[in-house]
């Protein structure tokens, strides 16, 4: 499987002068980076394929980040900029070989609170028709969006793989899956290996960190269940080491990271590449 890295954990906004992290991910031990990519237009596309073509390293995977004014469940205007800024994505990648962008994207990260069910439903369908459209836009250039549930601090729409999957065959488009990720699963989840599982085929991404955002392996999540899990489903995807530190302040205060929980971020990435690679 393809071992990758989030630039979250080193840059945000992620820009071309970050591309300067890239030798050393290679020598960590990855094949690809999962580039987070705030705005399509802080990067020049093709001269971060030509620096990832230069260390040798794949990018299959964009995240995206739905900050609070891009909402597909909000208003009208927070719509219209999701919208664009999720197209703005899917243009880019083709030129960075990027084919599939994942994360949150039925709603802004930090929407937390409790609907009434006819507002959630109403806001269901709202983003149903949202993911139809994308799905269809993305389709036409052989890329996927995959769609992450979050834990019940970060929204209130998709907490758990059932919730997700719940969307995805709503949706009903085959350019849409699952994107799961181990730390929120851990939070939601009763089983992390069964909703990997529950989601089968249906699961296009995973994002491996620790139980406390920290390495992967350095915690009490089942690991030896995971791996498990995924071979019996026949998972081809990426797993992208995504952590957080409090070296990036934008995304430690986003991500409520107020304590260092490993002695580096360069820890998290060697020893967590390393631990990955060896469940496999």
């Amino acid at each position: 499987m393809t071992v990758g890295i989030n630039t979250f954990l080193f840059a945000s906004p992620f820009t071309n002068a970050d591309t300067q992290w890239f030798a050393q991910f290679r020598a960590w031990g990855f094949d690809a980076v999962e580039i987070a990519l705030e705005d399509p237009a802080n990067i020049d596309p093709a001269y971060v394929r030509s620096e990832l073509d230069r260390h040798g390293l794949r990018c299959p995977t964009i995240c995206a980040a739905m900050s609070p004014e891009r909402d597909l469940r909000g208003t009208p205007e927070q719509q219209k900029t999701a919208l664009a800024y999720i197209k703005g994505l899917l243009d880019l990648m083709p030129t960075l070989g990027a084919t599939l962008l994942v994360g949150p994207l039925y709603s802004a990260v930090g929407r937390a609170r409790l609907e009434s069910p006819s507002d959630k439903a109403a806001q269901l369908m709202t983003v149903i028709g949202h993911l139809q459209h994308l799905a269809t836009y993305a389709q036409a250039n052989a890329l996927r969006l995959a769609i992450e549930p979050l834990n019940r601090f970060e929204t209130d729409l998709v907490n758990t793989t059932a919730q997700g999957l719940s969307l995805v065959e709503s949706v009903a488009h085959p350019a849409l899956g699952l994107h799961l990720d181990t730390f929120h699963m851990n939070i939601e989840e009763k089983s992390l290996p069964g909703a990997i599982h529950l989601a089968g085929r249906s699961l296009f991404h995973l994002h491996v960190c620790g139980s406390d955002r920290g390495t992967p392996g350095r915690d009490h999540t089942d690991w030896l269940g995971i791996a498990g899990a995924l071979l019996s489903t026949g998972y081809t995807g990426s797993l992208v080491i995504e952590s957080f530190t409090t070296d990036v302040l934008a995304i430690a205060k986003a991500a409520a990271i107020w304590r260092k929980i490993e002695p580096t971020r360069e820890e998290i990435a060697r020893n967590g590449c390393a631990f990955v690679r060896s469940l496999f």
